[in-house]
């Protein structure tokens, strides 16, 4: 990209107790890459919003925790005041690599995607030695097959939260009417599908640390049964037996 055809990227971080990882994220993004970062705090209970205020980002905080869905719909209600050519969004907690984002917006900017994520599963030796939870891969790879045959795709992995969109995609779903729970992720991409939107994916490296956020055994449960729900409602909506808000 040319400096003249440069293309505005804003990035968004979904934040809770982030305070630990937070600079080390910021660090690993491409300078000069992004014209914005938006920090969304959802009531972090350690320093995240100074932390984030020190490093000059423009930080948004909850008056009460929301959820990871909820998080998400501020962050990119913020995001879309500003009409960026892309968003992307990066999780504070080091558990994605940063220094991928330009690979993740070309293909947008390209015109080749109007959305993309980065894949964490190649192998399985990589995805553990990365200290992705054993359960966690096996549900991943569980869940994946049945996603892309429900959803008509053929994706590595669905459980992705490093994720850029064009501006076009986040004006046309309805994203303040997903979930404001984990789940709001599924209901995203299956909203993007249904509107004909063109989703790519690259790889990235798979890295979990003590400070890395990680879903718990009960709200993954909750989380397996929601995407299930999805599931069924985007088979209903698409084969007529009935609409649902979140696809239109």
């Amino acid at each position: 990209m040319s400096k003249k055809n440069k293309a505005k990227v804003t990035i968004v971080m979904p934040a809770y107790n982030a305070a630990k990882t937070l600079r080390k994220t910021l660090e690993d993004i491409p300078e000069g890459l992004a014209q914005r970062v938006i920090l969304v705090d959802d009531v972090s209970k350690d320093k995240t919003v100074p932390l984030a205020k020190r490093l000059g980002l423009d930080v948004f905080v909850h008056p009460r925790n929301l959820g990871y869905g909820g998080n998400q719909k501020t962050c990119y209600w913020e995001a879309l005041k500003d009409k960026p050519d892309v968003v992307v969004m990066l999780h504070p907690d080091y558990q994605y690599d940063a220094t991928l984002c330009a690979e993740m917006i070309r293909p947008i900017i390209q015109g080749r995607y109007d959305a993309m994520f980065g894949s964490r599963i190649r192998t399985r030796q990589e995805a553990l030695e990365g200290g992705m939870p054993r359960v966690k891969y096996i549900l991943n790879r569980l869940l994946t097959p049945i996603e892309n045959i429900v959803l008509g795709v053929n994706f590595s992995e669905h459980l992705s939260g490093f994720r850029a969109y064009s501006r076009k995609v986040l004006e046309t779903i309805p994203f303040q009417r997903f979930s404001n729970d984990f789940v709001f992720d599924q209901e995203c991409m299956a909203s993007i599908i249904t509107h004909g939107f063109k989703v790519g994916e690259i790889p990235v490296p798979v890295r979990y640390y003590d400070e890395s956020s990680s879903i718990q055994f009960f709200k993954g449960t909750k989380f397996l049964l929601e995407t299930g729900n999805v599931l069924v409602k985007y088979l209903l909506h698409q084969s007529g037996v009935k609409k649902f808000p979140i696809f239109q």
